[in-house]
């Protein structure tokens, strides 16, 4: 047997949807946080476009995508890095900047790959407790130690749905050391815009990023592009360690065209907060409590893990599937994207008939 290097023998793999399809059930996905309709149109009809450039390799620096992202969010265009999904600059970030002598930092129950990214650089990765599924800005300054290097914070949460206001970002980054790198993962940004706190600007000091994605309001999970703004010294090193044409000459195509339609990207996050909070109305309705969410997405607490593991299954019995959250801290709570609206009210109408037949 050839041996792994220890610290990668050591890791957990990184868990994905586990989704089993009972024979002769059409499935109901609702594990993955994707789009509940389609790319915009355009975003299509680009990439289609782009397929005849098949044999050409991608532009590496993505220089449309980025003087479109540019004009979009009005910021500097040479900041901006572009990646495999926000999840490849996550691990491009934990490589670049820590390592068996710098650790990285991130509430309780953040985002899984947050850890998954540290220990891949042989890092080690602590935590900071939450308040109801809500990131605790005392508490995160309280669990810095000397050798924390990168502060790791998706805004809104993954898998809580929750999220802090920028006042209290800005107090977070004022109370850190300036050699502490700051990475706010704003992959369902676009959900929470309308609340008008962009944090695009506290790049300018130096010591923070702030990632976004294509895969969530833009419908383009299949596509795998992510993006960032990035102090220039940061982006350097960033740059050492990121696969040379990593993104495909196709999705860069459909990415800029679906910026170029944010009417449709907007109506997208109408028509899923809309959604969202119509099955957390039935939920709670229901006797089963359904946190506030700023996302695609509900987190839903059913109590114990015993209970959640029970409306695991009696769900994927019918073919409907949800995400278990013990991976992030959570084992007593379910994630539940919002979907199509026949999907979502039939993943509702499915807890409520276990919560109604449940034995406690």
């Amino acid at each position: 047997m050839i041996p792994a290097t220890p610290h990668i023998a050591k890791m957990q793999a990184y868990a994905l949807a586990d989704m089993p399809v009972p024979d002769g059930v059409t499935p109901i996905a609702l594990a993955q946080n994707e789009s509940l309709r389609p790319p915009s149109p355009k975003a299509i009809a680009a990439a289609t476009a782009a397929l005849q450039d098949g044999a050409l390799y991608p532009d590496p620096d993505w220089a449309d995508l980025r003087a479109g992202l540019a004009a979009t969010h009005g910021i500097p265009v040479d900041g901006i890095l572009c990646g495999c999904g926000s999840l490849d600059l996550i691990g491009c970030l934990a490589r670049s900047f820590t390592g068996p002598d710098r650790a990285a930092l991130a509430p309780a129950h953040a985002y899984p790959f947050f850890r998954t990214a540290t220990e891949l650089a042989n890092a080690r990765f602590d935590t900071a407790p939450e308040v109801e599924a809500t990131v605790d800005i005392d508490a995160l300054l309280a669990a810095v130690k000397p050798d924390t290097g990168v502060v790791f914070l998706a805004n809104p949460g993954n898998p809580t749905g929750t999220r802090v206001d920028k006042r209290d970002l800005l107090r977070l980054r004022a109370g850190l050391r300036d050699d502490i790198l700051l990475v706010i993962d704003e992959a369902y940004g676009e959900f929470a815009d309308h609340l008008g706190e962009p944090t695009f600007d506290m790049v300018a000091g130096g010591a923070t990023v702030v990632l976004r994605t294509f895969s969530k309001a833009y419908g383009l999970a299949g596509y795998r592009i992510g993006w960032g703004l990035f102090p220039p010294q940061v982006a350097g090193q960033v740059r050492k360690a990121m696969n040379p044409n990593n993104i495909t000459g196709a999705s860069q195509a459909a990415a800029l065209a679906a910026l170029s339609d944010q009417a449709y990207m907007r109506e997208t996050c109408a028509l899923t907060a809309a959604l969202r909070d119509e099955a957390a109305t039935r939920l709670n309705a229901a006797n089963i409590r359904v946190g506030s969410s700023h996302t695609n997405f509900l987190l839903i607490d059913v109590g114990s893990e015993r209970r959640a593991d029970a409306a695991l299954s009696a769900l994927q019995s019918e073919g409907i599937f949800l995400r278990k959250q013990g991976g992030a801290g959570l084992p007593q709570m379910l994630r539940m994207t919002v979907g199509p609206r026949g999907a979502t009210v039939a993943a509702c109408d499915a807890l409520s008939r276990w919560r109604q037949g449940e034995t406690l």
